[in-house]
């Protein structure tokens, strides 16, 4: 049976805070506990959570971290590079974490942030990709240089996934992978110059 995946938007930036849950066992992981603590409690019950993990250590995605980590009490897991809180576990690109009888990828991913990483469901078409891609382009950048990171990880990891891969990002809605294949080539075969911010497919 597939994991169930719950999602909260939270705090002021409507942050997704997923939960992946193994049906067999209810053990549980949170994923980016960025604010409402009561909330991501909701998001939790019935489970048995084993860690908290972060997609990267952007203030939206973690302003909980210090309350869920005193209320839970596990491991908490990020990147080597993750820049905040002290973690217990490092996640490396390729690391598996196991919850129950299912295990989760780890993809490092970066450009938003150096240590963006997305974390895959194994056997399954879910993928919570944090901010290193959105339905509308991907994840804003503040060097020029940081963009050129994120037009290496979209050409290298991203593209990579199949078609059928649902992606289920940090802000808005989940989207099909191969909904947007189209776009995202075309918007890394173009010379963006010295760009960094905000973009989008489009431009």
């Amino acid at each position: 049976m597939k994991m169930f995946l719950r999602v909260r938007p939270v705090g002021p930036w409507r942050m997704n805070a997923h939960a992946l849950v193994c049906p067999a066992s209810t053990q549980s992981v949170l994923i980016d506990p960025g604010a409402e603590p009561r909330a991501l409690d909701a998001l939790l019950e019935g489970t048995l959570p084993v860690g908290i993990l972060l997609t990267h250590s952007h203030p939206d995605h973690t302003g909980a971290l210090a309350d869920m980590r005193a209320r839970l009490r596990v491991p908490v897991m990020a990147h080597p590079a993750f820049a905040g809180e002290s973690i217990d576990r490092a996640l490396a690109d390729g690391d598996t974490v196991v919850v129950g009888r299912h295990r989760l990828k780890v993809c490092h991913t970066p450009g938003h942030t150096p240590d963006q990483i997305c974390i895959a469901v194994e056997a399954d078409e879910r993928i919570v990709v944090g901010d290193t891609v959105f339905e509308g382009g991907p994840g804003k950048t503040w060097t020029p240089e940081d963009f050129q990171t994120t037009l290496d990880t979209l050409r290298r990891v991203i593209l990579a996934w199949p078609d059928d891969t649902r992606c289920h990002p940090g802000h808005g809605d989940p989207f099909r992978l191969g909904d947007l294949r189209s776009h995202i080539e075309s918007f890394i075969a173009k010379d963006h110059g010295r760009f960094c911010g905000d973009a989008t497919w489009g431009m």
